[in-house]
This record gives C-alpha cells, structure tokens and sequence, in this order.
C-alpha cells in the first residue's frame, strides 16, 4: 500500500492497470483485482477526464429561464425546490425542500429514505 500511495502521489491518473504494470516492473507479484481492492481501500482513484454524460440530445427541447428579468420584490413571490442526496454508511437519504427566493426561509422539507411522494412538513 506504501508503493501504491507513493507512485499514485507522483502519478495521479495512473489507474488500476498502470499500477499493477509499474508493480510488476519492480518485481512485485501482483494483479489487478488486489491493486484495484488496495485502492479502493485507501480511498484513491485514478484522476482523468470523466465522460460527459450531460449533453443534451438534439430532440431536447430548451425551455427559457422565465425568472431572468424578474425583481423579487416580495415574501411568496418566487418558490423554488431542490432534492439533495446525503450519503449515509448503509445508503442514501433524500432531503426536499421548498424555499421562498426573497427571505431565503425554508417554506417546507423532507427528509426520507426512498424517494416518493409524501407530504412535506410545514414550518409555521
């Protein structure tokens, strides 16, 4: 793991296979599941561009932002809502909100371990 962590710090986008090839070069008997688990254990990934999974298709259609040249100029005027995933040790929770743009107050939430359809709590 010593090897794997200093060769990683001189080389960031090596990946599993490089390492194991650089390894092996010094002598190492080694192949690509452990360093791959080795790594995975330290916590370190091979730094690269990733693909680009988020370019829209020609069929989609664009719709306009509608608050461009919208002044806020009052309470519950402007609503906007946002779902955050929060990674927990066995999974994930979901937290929905629902703020209102011109005090920044938290209008509702919810927090939850599926993703359904509930009714929000409402602060008062």
């Amino acid at each position: 793991m010593r090897l794997i962590d200093e060769e990683y710090t001189r080389h960031p986008f090596y990946g599993t296979l490089r390492l194991t090839a650089w390894l092996r070069l010094n002598g190492y008997i080694v192949n690509p599941k452990r360093i791959r688990r080795l790594m995975r254990l330290m916590g370190i990934q091979a730094i690269y561009p990733k693909p680009n999974l988020s370019k829209a298709s020609q069929q989609h259609k664009i719709y306009p932002y509608l608050l461009r040249d919208v002044e806020i100029k009052y309470p519950d005027q402007v609503w906007s809502t946002d779902i955050t995933y929060i990674r927990m040790k066995h999974g994930f929770v979901y937290l929905v909100a629902i703020m209102d743009w011109y005090s920044r107050y938290v209008l509702a939430y919810e927090i939850s371990t599926t993703i359904g359809y509930k009714l929000l709590y409402q602060r008062s």
